[in-house]
């Protein structure tokens, strides 16, 4: 397939667009801070909806506050192409996750609108509400918002209706927040690696192939505390050593059963937590995440199978209660092909590769063809102040998207509606 245009992204000005926004909530240590509905999380939304305009762009807030930037169409009435991710950052952030992904799209549009350029389908660019704490700006969109308002207030207790003003959003009216795929016909997100796989491999794109699904855990551990001086080995029911053996036990299954799955253990609590006590209870923490939802399931299934034989020979008893269950999602097919096939015509060198981390992607993906694109991320670094990726690999990144459009408004046809009106 031919490079259909010789459109380029201006790569000074993305990037300089990127160090602009990281000044909104700058730390004094050169990171950023912009929880979002904060008062640098305003600003920035007020900075970006000028970008959007400046770049040609029609803007409007949906009920779940969500910032959507339309580029009009050819076809007005077609189902619109539509890029982006989020603004909002961790407590500690660097200046690329989300913030990359949202500038890259009206930087392809400044592009197209410089060159008086109009795609088939209208191109959105959209800024997704409250990615870091609650996704809950495309869960509103995948019409996925099912519990109530408490579940997504703030930490400083700020009730989400509030929140949700104070940004131009309206929780009475989430519903009318989510979209169809008559609306959205795709969705391609880009977005720093935040691993460190592409760097490792001295290769510039990576063509993602879906989003995992992710399962997680809280496993308590009931023995029996007793004096570690006088209780003698044998007759000791020890909550830690089992615990201990079920940590291990999750490390082998991620590594041990043949697939591409991380298991992690990243919590424990140990009480009586005493030095001559042997211990009476544990509680720990289950992170597993796989592409596959079947292949979850087996580690799960093999784990309960683990902890069971685990619990018998040390005379102890265990709960294993879900706290999270995400499914995955894959990336459409025809997507990825285009991705590859715009990199190999940019001379961009490609691996595909899983997304562990979830985005927004994941979600508009359950009611519309999705795709990711990844560049690379310094030291697999990220929700850090040390987090970067060079300016040449943004450009690429963003060039990639540019002509991933172009080819993908080529690609979805055009209804019998949008061309008679």
């Amino acid at each position: 397939m031919p490079v259909l245009s010789k459109l380029t992204v201006n790569g000074d000005r993305l990037n300089n667009t990127l160090w602009q926004l990281a000044e909104i909530g700058k730390l004094p240590d050169g990171g950023v801070s912009r929880l979002a509905f904060s008062a640098d999380d305003l600003l920035a939304r007020q900075q970006v909806q000028a970008w959007m305009i400046e770049a040609g762009m029609t803007v409007r807030i949906d009920a779940a506050g969500n910032i959507i930037g339309s580029y009009a169409g050819r076809y007005q009435e077609a189902a619109a192409l539509a890029t982006g991710s989020h603004i909002d950052t961790v407590p500690i952030a660097g200046r690329y996750d989300g913030c990359l992904g949202v500038l890259a799209g009206i930087e392809v549009v400044r592009v197209l609108h410089e060159q008086n350029t109009r795609l088939n389908h209208p191109l959105e660019v959209i800024v997704f509400t409250d990615e870091e704490r609650s996704v809950l700006g495309c869960k509103a969109m995948a019409g996925e918002v099912k519990e109530p308002p408490e579940y997504y207030a703030r930490l400083d207790g700020s009730p989400i209706q509030e929140c949700l003003q104070r940004i131009g959003g309206d929780w009475s009216k989430i519903s009318t927040a989510q979209r169809t795929r008559s609306e959205l016909a795709a969705f391609v997100e880009l977005h720093v690696e935040q691993g460190g796989v592409l760097e490792h491999q001295a290769v510039p794109i990576g063509v993602v192939d879906g989003i995992v699904g992710q399962y997680r855990f809280a496993v308590n551990v009931m023995g029996r505390m007793n004096h570690a001086g006088t209780t003698p080995m044998h007759l000791r029911k020890d909550a830690l050593v089992a615990a201990a053996q079920m940590v291990l036990a999750v490390n082998k299954v991620g590594v041990e059963i043949p697939g591409d799955q991380v298991a992690t253990v990243g919590y424990l609590n140990v009480s009586p937590n005493a030095t001559n006590t042997v211990p009476g209870t544990v509680d720990f923490r289950i992170d597993l995440r796989d592409l596959s939802q079947e292949h979850l399931e087996l580690l799960v299934n093999r784990l309960k199978d683990e902890f069971a034989a685990i619990a018998a020979a040390t005379q102890t008893e265990f709960t294993l209660r879900e706290t999270l269950h995400i499914l995955p999602t894959l990336a459409a097919p025809h997507i990825k092909e285009v991705i590859k096939q715009v990199s190999e015509q940019l001379a961009l060198p490609y691996i595909c590769l899983p997304s562990r981390a979830g985005h927004d992607a994941q979600e508009i993906g359950r009611f519309t063809d999705m795709g990711m694109i990844f560049v690379p991320s310094q030291n697999g670094i990220s929700h850090s102040i040390d987090e970067y990726t060079t300016p040449e690999q943004c450009a690429q990144g963003a060039n990639v998207l540019l002509h991933t459009f172009l080819q993908l408004d080529q690609a979805y046809p055009i209804n019998e509606t949008a061309i008679n009106g």
